[in-house]
Formats: C-alpha cells, sequence, structure tokens
C-alpha cells in the first residue's frame, strides 16, 4: 500500500470532500452565490476538512485494537503507516487548522480549537462513554455548517435548520455504527448505548431522536419563518420514515452497516437539496 494511499484512506477522502462540499452549498445556496469565489470561504473549508482529518487520524490511532476486531480490513496505522508518524500528521493537520482559522476570524480560531481539542478528546476517552461521544461528534458536524454563517452574517433560519439537520442525522449515524461495532467495542470495555443499554432500548431512543428532529422542524416553520416544508416532507422526513422502517427490522452487523451507509446517503441527499430551495 502506498503511503499516499494510506493517508487517503486513514482521513476518510470522500468524507473530508462531502465537509466542503456541505460548507460550499451552504454559502452559495443558504446565503449568497457570491460567497463561492471568496477566498475566506475557501480558507474555512480548508481549516474546516484539516481539522476533521487530524480527527479521523487520531481517532484510527487510539483505536487501533478495537479496529482489529470490528474492521480489520480498514486498519492503516501500523501497516500503512507508522504511530509515530501518525500522532506527528495528526499535529500538522490540527494546528494548520487552528492557525487558518484565526487568519480568518478570531471566533473561528477559537472555534477551530475546541473543535480540534474535542475530536483529541473524543478519540481519547469521550467515544468509550454512553452518548456523550455521539453527542460531541454530532456537535461538531452541525457546527461545521452553522460556522459558515459566523463567517459571513446575520444568522439565517435555514442554515439552523440544515445544522439541526446534520446533528440530528449524525447523532444517529453514531449510534447505528456502536451498533455495528458492539462486538468490539464489548472487547475492550467500551460502554456505549447497546453495551449500556442493549440494542432494543438504544432502537427506541434512536426513534425519539428523529421524532425530535421533525418536531423542531415543524416548530420552526409555525414560529420563525415559513418554510417550504411540503419540500423539507420529502427530501427530508421521507428518508427519515424509510431509515426507522429499516432500523425496525435491522438486527445483525452487516444490517447496521448498510444502515450507517444510508445515513451517509441521506446527509449527501440534504446537502445536495439546498440547490433547490
Amino acid at each position: 500500500m502506498s503511503l499516499l494511499n494510506s493517508l487517503l484512506r486513514l482521513t476518510r477522502f470522500w468524507n473530508l470532500l462531502i465537509i466542503g462540499l456541505a460548507q460550499y452549498c451552504t454559502a452559495g445556496f443558504l446565503i449568497s452565490t457570491e460567497t463561492i469565489f471568496d477566498i475566506r470561504l475557501f480558507l474555512l473549508s480548508s481549516s474546516t476538512i484539516l481539522i476533521a482529518a487530524a480527527g479521523y487520524v487520531i481517532n484510527d490511532y487510539y483505536d487501533v485494537k478495537i479496529d482489529l476486531i470490528n474492521k480489520p480490513q480498514r486498519v492503516i496505522i501500523g501497516k500503512g503507516i507508522t504511530r509515530r508518524y501518525a500522532l506527528l500528521f495528526h499535529t500538522l493537520l490540527s494546528v494548520t487548522g487552528v492557525a487558518i482559522g484565526f487568519l480568518l476570524n478570531w471566533k473561528i480560531g477559537v472555534a477551530n480549537f475546541i473543535c480540534a481539542f474535542l475530536l483529541w478528546l473524543y478519540s481519547n476517552a469521550l467515544k468509550r462513554l454512553p452518548f456523550i461521544g455521539n453527542l460531541t461528534v454530532a456537535v461538531l458536524t452541525g457546527l461545521s455548517i452553522f460556522i459558515v454563517n459566523v463567517l459571513y452574517p446575520p444568522m439565517m433560519v435555514l442554515v439552523g435548520i440544515y445544522s439541526l439537520f446534520a446533528f440530528f442525522i449524525t447523532m444517529v449515524r453514531e449510534i447505528i455504527k456502536d451498533l455495528e461495532d458492539l462486538r468490539g467495542d464489548d472487547t475492550f470495555g467500551c460502554k456505549t448505548l447497546p453495551i449500556v443499554w442493549g440494542i432494543r432500548r438504544t432502537k427506541l431512543f434512536t426513534y425519539f431522536l428523529l421524532a425530535l428532529f421533525a418536531l423542531m422542524i415543524t416548530f420552526l416553520h409555525q414560529r420563525s419563518a415559513p418554510l417550504p416544508i411540503n419540500f423539507f416532507a420529502w427530501s427530508l422526513f421521507l428518508p427519515m420514515v424509510a431509515l426507522v422502517g429499516w432500523l425496525v427490522r435491522a438486527d445483525t452487523r452487516k444490517d447496521f452497516y448498510q444502515l450507517s451507509q444510508f445515513c451517509k446517503m441521506i446527509m449527501l441527499a440534504g446537502i445536495l437539496s439546498m440547490a433547490f430551495l
């Protein structure tokens, strides 16, 4: 395996592209098309991608033993890249991402620093705790959308809605990934929701999260602004109904893996739906 291929796999190259796409779609379709060619948006997206990439590296650094059980074919550290170089790569990515943030705006710089620290803390400890790890990743994902509005004020309702969407679908996906990785996590003493609550109660909690998201969107529609609710019905709600129906029947590791990928598709579809508003 070449070094470049190892780095691309380690940093989840396609996931990073989705992050960049999400920020550009948010700026171009929800705020102003003029932002697409703004160098500040490029710098913001670059800093976010660098910090996210650093998060993937440090996560794999701490999870080598667990991944050898859950996903042995995806283990890179210790094979394509040594642990020492992985740690160095993580540090360089994090520092560069935070520095670019401060170059843009002190608020974005502080936010980037907090995000980089939380990603390290998540990989080192939080992901082994019930719910806290899932919540951390979901907040950071929602923030990656919301921070575009920090760069380009004033605050907009639609940006808030898509930030909520990113938060909830990421939360659900992280919980489903815990269901998928149940065996390896249990072997190494992790206390994820499926281990603490069991599969049935974890599924019920996932249904609750999706229902809460639907209620929050409806509330924003009624109280904050006249939103294109028919559009949201087919672009956001219907895929989530399909997700619930699939989750009800899921009971194998393969089922949960496919559901995790379906969540990623919902996320991508939600991002692309910004173009039709």
